[in-house]
């Protein structure tokens, strides 16, 4: 490590130090949050201005990037315990009618995700964007060769067979978060569990009682894991958002800002329907969006809806009032299923783009309404394929009949539009939680108007 690398990783462990010393002052968690992503932004930035993307700041970055990449990992390695105990204690316990919760949930996140391409395609149309004259750099044209490799794959499974993968031939393969139906394996296998508990009272009371017991005490032990790591949330804010600043292309960005400005004009939108979709149920859309603004900022930096998927279920239970068992799977279907980010606004807008390429109108309503209803659908179907951005854009891309290999034009930008994309998904995990819970009858209003916002410390 050169003395440079060493300068700069000592300035940034300083930032570190003031982020831990401002808790000293009773800063809230909230505002420490806040204050760590700027001055990430600004560290990254000042580092690339100084240093460029060369040597220097790629080998400063591989040992600042520990912080971030290990509070995510950390995250991700909490997910699935976190998962697996809470539906099964919520079932097992008859804590709420989850089958009708599900239901719920999944229709909340079908109609959104409709809405979200509709949203993408008519900005997409306003703004002009189009695949024509643009030009492709060799990494571009490799991505979209890797699209199509990706697509070859994916077709040769058909989603008959993906939705069936999400029984698990072996449950504890999916508990470590192996395969690509890992999440809702692991929501399925926890399910049949909990039933089996649930049923088992009736024939065997005291084993029952036994399991239940045992579970309540699991469950309590993960959540208070799942704390610990919350606590280091500013900083792994910090770290993540110094290197999307100081590795980013910014030539490149510009070239495409058109689309960015178009992407987050859509994502905007899109937050201002949920904000809609909370009033319309009866609750404070303010209300939501401050207690679940630490949430979508750490699902924003880390461009991950998985390894946000603790501090989603922990801001619905504890701040917005959703009981557990509809959090969790508010949480996870909410990572594999009508994404309105990845698997909405971003196909919706890349068909809107390349469909002049071939010839077709982009604003006719026969190309919209099939844009919408093959979006929808292909947000569902993907799940067993992981439900990310380039495999939505795969199944819409090819359904409508337009060249998948074009999406790898903004591979440069990609980074950037990622975070917006993800804290809406996010924001749409949630707001499906929560909605479930009101129309049920379990949501606790009085958690979610407390004007107290508990951060997991």
């Amino acid at each position: 490590m050169t003395l440079t690398v060493l300068a700069i990783v000592a300035v940034f462990c300083v930032c570190l130090y003031s982020i831990s010393f401002m808790k000293k002052l009773n800063i809230s968690f909230n505002l420490r949050t806040i204050i760590a992503m700027v001055i990430g932004i600004i560290f990254g930035a000042l580092l690339q201005l100084i240093f460029g993307r060369g040597e220097v700041t790629t080998k400063a970055m591989s040992w600042i990037t520990l912080v971030g990449s290990g509070y995510v990992r950390l995250l991700r390695m909490i997910v699935f315990p976190l998962i697996f105990v809470s539906i099964t204690k919520a079932i097992a316990n008859q804590e709420q009618n989850v089958g009708k919760a599900a239901l719920r949930i999944m229709a909340v996140l079908m109609v959104t995700v409709a809405i979200s391409a509709l949203v993408g395609a008519v900005t997409s149309n306003l703004f002009g964007l189009t695949a024509e004259g643009l030009q492709s750099s060799d990494a571009e044209i490799a991505r979209g060769q890797k699209m199509m490799d990706t697509y070859d794959n994916f077709e040769s499974k058909p989603i008959q067979q993906q939705i069936l993968e999400i029984i698990p031939t072996n449950p504890f393969y999916a508990l470590t978060g192996q395969g690509s139906n890992a999440t809702l394996s692991t929501v399925f296998f926890a399910a049949m569990l909990g039933l089996a508990a649930l049923l088992l009272k009736r024939t065997n009371a005291k084993s029952a009682d036994a399991f239940i017991s045992m579970l309540n005490a699991f469950s309590d032990v993960i959540m208070r894991m799942v704390r610990i790591v919350l606590r280091i949330t500013p900083y792994g804010v910090m770290a993540l958002m110094a290197n999307v600043t100081a590795t980013s292309n910014f030539s490149e960005v510009l070239r495409l800002l058109s689309f960015i400005i178009a992407s987050y004009v859509a994502i905007i939108i899109m937050f201002i329907i949920h904000g809609l979709i909370i009033g319309i149920s009866g609750l404070n859309p303010i209300t939501f969006f401050k207690k679940s603004m630490p949430n979508l900022m750490f699902a924003f930096t880390s461009r991950s809806s998985s390894g946000a998927l603790p501090i989603t279920i922990s801001n619905m239970e504890e701040n917005l009032g959703v009981p557990t068992g509809i959090a969790n799977l508010a949480g996870s279907l909410g990572t594999s299923i009508g994404q309105n980010g990845c698997a909405g606004i971003y196909p919706a807008m890349l068909a809107v783009m390349i469909a002049p390429t071939v010839g077709i109108d982009p604003w006719s309503i026969g190309f919209l309404a099939k844009l919408i209803i093959v979006t929808a659908l292909g947000s569902f179907g993907i799940v067993g394929v992981g439900g990310g951005a380039t495999f939505a854009a795969i199944v819409v891309l090819s359904s409508m009949g337009l060249p998948i290999e074009l999406a790898g034009l903004l591979i440069a930008i990609e980074p950037l539009i990622d975070m917006g994309r993800t804290a809406l998904n996010v924001s749409d995990s949630i707001v499906a939680g929560v909605v479930a819970a009101k129309r049920g009858g379990v949501l606790s209003e009085e958690i979610y108007n407390r004007s107290e916002i508990i951060s997991g410390e």
